[in-house]
């Protein structure tokens, strides 16, 4: 008996297991209308390129759907102006030159067959580096159509053969994202997100607030771990929790450059005190609960161990960034990880929200609105989970699983696609984990993508 109920805890999760329950800020708790964050963003780049930078006007102006350019799991090769889906073994799928899709025949001839020349280091998830750059979440996914427009606005004006942009490119995010950039007014998106906040932000369901209150009250230790500023962290959380929000939880870290936070020793990146949203000297231990800037996991899981008197506390970490939460954290700490994947919502698109008639569903209200949000599933890109390898007219069609989608399956222990849709389950409850002995689908809830399921007999799994 006790070996049978051993076997199920080894194949499922559940939240009443954890002693620390942590949070991703953006795109996890902090939900955003994602058709207005996305032109913002793209916005936002595209100003500082043409006035500061110099670029082609034309990057202003966008076509109403040109965003659909947008998908998850992209891979931009910096120098050849080039973007690519890749499959598990890292086989490209499907490609871009700028914006312009490559044919079959342009994939065989440029990639054949194989693995992409940098696949290696990807796959290790060293997914910043000079020759590429992996967009795996919402604030990066403007800047791939940006990207792509600025290859294209190039090769008009002359025939390149390697690509020079991405230093402005970085200096625009930089110029827009950095840590003084909120309280100096500076860049186009912190003051836009200041004056309109209802445009860009969704509040969070009463579901949600009142799960945080349970998990708490269940004697859950509750952690906010944002990359976010703590100025732009307050805006956010004021917004979508209320001026209370510090009640919900115990300790909250911003300013924490993940994946950084988990990879780094306290030595490299120690805690900070904040006195008016201003960095304050480092800390040499974390002693007790409240609010801290920067840091590092290892000081932090001291502090858990202290605070719940046990040797091995259990943490989860929900996050919506492969590359910055769910690895490091699951591969540097080994928290259990919970992937917030809004295209799992993408399978959805097709059923009118008012005919949902199962309890889990019921979430239309909230998310009805935005099924037509761009980039659940791109047109020009193709499911985020599978897609067919390139092959000549004739030949058979394999499906495969895409890069994207292994890493899910390796580094996540169950997939959703808000907070809201487990919110109102028992604390106790037992998720089908993802396992390399269970099927490719077992982790994802409430249920997995129509796509996989579709195909999970035909998919080869490697």
């Amino acid at each position: 008996m006790q070996q049978q109920q051993q076997q199920q805890q080894h194949s499922s999760f559940s939240l009443a297991d954890c002693d620390a329950v942590g949070f991703d800020l953006d795109h996890t708790l902090c939900r955003y209308q994602l058709p207005q964050s996305a032109r913002l963003i793209y916005d936002s780049f595209a100003q500082y390129l043409v006035t500061e930078k110099g670029y082609d006007e034309d990057l202003l102006t966008l076509a109403p759907d040109s965003l659909d350019f947008c998908c998850k799991g992209l891979v931009l090769d910096i120098e050849e102006g080039n973007f690519l889906k890749l499959a598990e073994d890292g086989t490209v799928l499907r490609a871009s030159h700028g914006t312009k899709s490559m044919t079959s025949e342009e994939l065989l001839e440029t990639f054949g067959r194989r693995e992409w020349k940098h696949f290696n280091t990807i796959s290790g998830m060293i997914s910043r580096s000079a020759q590429y750059y992996l967009y795996d979440n919402y604030f990066d996914l403007p800047g791939a159509l940006l990207c792509a427009r600025v290859v294209d606005s190039l090769d008009q004006h002359d025939d390149q053969k390697k690509y020079d942009f991405w230093k402005d490119m970085v200096a625009a995010i930089q110029h827009n994202y950095k840590i003084s950039a909120f309280k100096e007014d500076c860049g186009t998106y912190f003051p836009e997100v200041k004056n309109h906040p209802d445009k860009y932000l969704q509040r969070c369901p009463e579901s949600v607030k009142k799960w945080l209150k349970q998990l708490k009250s269940a004697g859950k230790i509750l952690l906010l771990i944002t990359s976010s500023h703590s100025d732009y962290c307050r805006l956010l959380c004021e917004h979508i929790l209320g001026n209370d929000f510090e009640e919900y939880f115990d300790i909250v870290i911003t300013n924490a450059l993940k994946p950084g936070f988990f990879s780094h020793t306290p030595n490299q990146r120690p805690f900070r005190t904040l006195e008016n949203d201003e960095e304050q000297e480092a800390l040499l231990s974390l002693d007790k609960p409240g609010w801290y800037s920067q840091g590092n996991a290892i000081q932090l899981y001291e502090l858990l161990k202290k605070m719940t008197g046990k040797l091995d506390p259990k943490v989860v970490y929900f996050g919506d960034s492969m590359h910055s939460d769910i690895f490091p954290a699951r591969h540097y700490s080994n928290w259990e990880t919970v992937f917030i994947l809004e295209e799992l919502l993408g399978d959805k698109v097709t059923v009118p929200v008012e005919t949902e008639s199962e309890p889990l569903e019921k979430k239309g209200k909230y998310e009805g609105h935005q099924l037509k949000a761009p980039y659940f599933v791109s047109k020009q890109w193709g499911s985020f989970f599978v897609d067919r390898l390139p092959g000549l007219e004739n030949a058979e069609e394999t499906l495969v699983r895409t890069w994207s989608c292994r890493c899910i399956t390796t580094y996540s222990t169950i997939a959703i696609p808000s907070l809201e849709a487990i919110a109102d389950l028992p604390l106790d409850y037992r998720f089908a984990r993802f396992s390399s002995n269970s099927s490719a689908t077992a982790g994802y809830y409430p249920s997995p993508p129509r796509a996989l399921l579709s195909n999970e007999e035909s998919v080869t799994m490697k």
